[in-house]
């Protein structure tokens, strides 16, 4: 496909679905999206659970399980184990991983309101993404909107009283992966005989038996059985509850990436994070206050909101548009390329 055509796809995903199934779908996301924060900051930072691999296994594991019984009771289908369905989902499975090993692993190491906000960096990264692979465009406001999120969480980065360069190295490069798996998610959902179950179910597959190697040879998984939490009640639902919701969350990443965009999906983390951002400074106990801080938080937030709203409410941009579209893609010798 030419970068031409995948542009013209990209701009006629919101006509392709019903207003319904996009407005839904987006809500469903956030919604999963806040209560796994939650549930995995609980998990990892209230019960100093030691191995945020060992909760991705758990997490890659329930999914495997639902899909496998949802498939042999006939509720959902997809094709059968074959090397070509697995050489179909690739690259995702690595891109998943790596997002999920270091989504689990900033939780732990942030609190919930730099969490969120540096987490807004994934909107630049989706945007300049689409620009490069699909050749979008973007209105003057919606890049204006992007630089107030970046400026914002700028601010609020630079007073962080709980600086932590590792905790910063996982967090953006969560980001990175985020946008790349959104942008290859949306690419796999077009493949042939995959489907959204199908591209869950392998995804899963192939991440879960290497990472379960990888925490055996890190000593992870001899940490996450000595852990003493095991004989509280309270933590064992929580570890299960947390486990259930990722897949959950996967399952409403595919739904959001399938009836919309990748960046609107980016997007609507963008208005989840409204809530985690606020909540998280009276909830968690791990928010160190300042002035700063908090109006790098609320900037990043406004921004946010901003976004969110163009994104929702205006119509995709035409090919003619006049001088209130800006240009954001790859600068490329047009006689140089060639369709793909």
């Amino acid at each position: 496909m030419c970068a031409a055509t995948a542009a013209a796809a990209a701009r006629q995903d919101a006509a392709e679905h019903p207003a319904a199934h996009r407005v839904g779908s987006a809500l469903f996301y956030a919604g999963s999206s806040f209560l796994i924060t939650v549930v995995n900051k609980t998990v990892l930072t209230t019960f100093r659970f030691p191995s945020y691999v060992c909760l991705g296994i758990g997490q890659m594991i329930a999914t495997l399980v639902v899909l496998y019984a949802a498939k042999v009771s006939r509720t959902v289908q997809f094709p059968d184990v074959d090397r070509s369905v697995l050489f179909k989902v690739l690259p995702l499975p690595l891109l998943y991983v790596g997002n999920h090993i270091t989504g689990l692993a900033s939780t732990k190491k942030l609190s919930l309101p730099m969490f969120t906000v540096l987490r807004k960096f994934t909107i630049l990264m989706t945007m300049t993404l689409e620009a490069y692979v699909l050749r979008r465009t973007f209105s003057k406001p919606l890049v204006y909107s992007v630089g107030t999120i970046v400026l914002g969480a700028t601010i609020a980065a630079s007073a962080d009283l709980a600086f932590d360069a590792q905790a910063y190295a996982f967090i953006l490069l969560n980001d990175a992966f985020t946008a790349a798996a959104g942008v290859c998610t949306k690419k796999k959902l077009g493949v042939e005989g995959l489907g959204k179950y199908g591209v869950l179910f392998y995804n899963a597959l192939l991440i879960v038996v290497p990472t379960v190697l990888a925490s055996v040879f890190t000593g992870d998984l001899r940490e996450a059985v000595a852990f003493e939490g095991w004989a509280q009640a309270t933590f064992v639902l929580c570890f299960l509850l947390s486990c259930f919701m990722g897949f959950v969350l996967m399952y409403s990443i595919v739904l959001c990436s399938y009836y919309n965009s990748a960046l609107t999906t980016t997007v609507v983390g963008a208005i989840k994070n409204v809530a985690v951002a606020y909540i998280g400074i009276f909830v968690g106990g791990d928010y160190l206050f300042s002035w700063t801080n908090f109006l790098g938080l609320s900037i990043c937030m406004l921004g946010g909101l901003v976004y969110s709203y163009l994104t929702f409410n205006n119509k995709p941009p035409e090919s003619n548009a006049g001088t209130s579209e800006l240009k954001l893609h790859a600068t490329q010798d047009s006689k140089k390329s060639a369709p793909v």
